[in-house]
C-alpha cells in the first residue's frame, strides 16, 4: 500500500514506528516503589533554610510527630537527612470501636535532604523539635587564619 496516498510521508511514518516501538518495549526503566514513595515524601515535606554569620538553620515542618519518631543524620559527603514517619494507630482505634468520618491529617513518611555547604561543620549539629517544627542548627567551621607573609632577607651578593 502506498502510504503517500493517505498523506503520510516517510518522516511521519518513521515517527509513528518509533512511537509504536517505544510502546511495545518492556518498561524496565520505571522507578521503584520505594523511590516514588520517598520522592513524594520529600516533595510534601516543607522546609526553610537560614544562614547566620556562624551557622545554618534548617526549619522542617513535621506536624503530629513525636520526637522519638524523628531521625536526623549526616550522610557522606555533607548530606543532612531528616526523616520521620507518622503511622495510623489502627489497633488502638479498633479496640475502642472508633470509626473515622473524615481523615485529612497527613500520615506516612516525612523526608528532606540538604546538601551542606563546604564551610558547615558536620560535627557541630543540634536538633530541637517544638510545635510541629524541627529546627536543625549546623555550626559553620571557623575561618582559617590568614597566612602571614614570610619575609626573606636579601643579602648582598658577592
Amino acid at each position: 500500500m502506498d502510504w503517500r496516498i493517505m498523506g503520510l510521508d516517510s518522516s511521519m511514518l518513521s515517527a509513528l514506528h518509533d512511537m509504536i516501538d517505544m510502546y511495545e518495549e518492556p518498561k524496565t526503566q520505571q522507578p521503584s516503589r520505594a523511590y516514588v514513595r520517598d520522592h513524594k515524601a520529600m516533595n510534601a515535606t516543607q522546609a526553610d533554610v537560614k544562614e547566620y554569620p556562624n551557622s545554618y538553620v534548617f526549619l522542617v515542618d513535621m506536624p503530629g510527630l513525636k520526637p522519638d519518631q524523628i531521625k536526623v543524620q549526616i550522610e557522606e559527603p555533607n548530606m543532612l537527612v531528616v526523616f520521620g514517619e507518622r503511622k495510623h494507630e489502627k489497633e488502638k482505634d479498633e479496640k475502642e470501636g472508633v470509626k473515622f468520618l473524615r481523615m485529612e491529617r497527613r500520615l506516612g513518611k516525612f523526608l528532606k535532604t540538604f546538601m551542606l555547604p563546604e564551610n558547615a561543620n558536620p560535627e557541630a549539629i543540634s536538633a530541637v523539635y517544638q510545635d510541629g517544627v524541627l529546627t536543625v542548627t549546623v555550626e559553620k567551621k571557623p575561618l582559617p587564619e590568614p597566612k602571614k607573609a614570610k619575609s626573606i632577607e636579601v643579602k648582598v651578593g658577592g
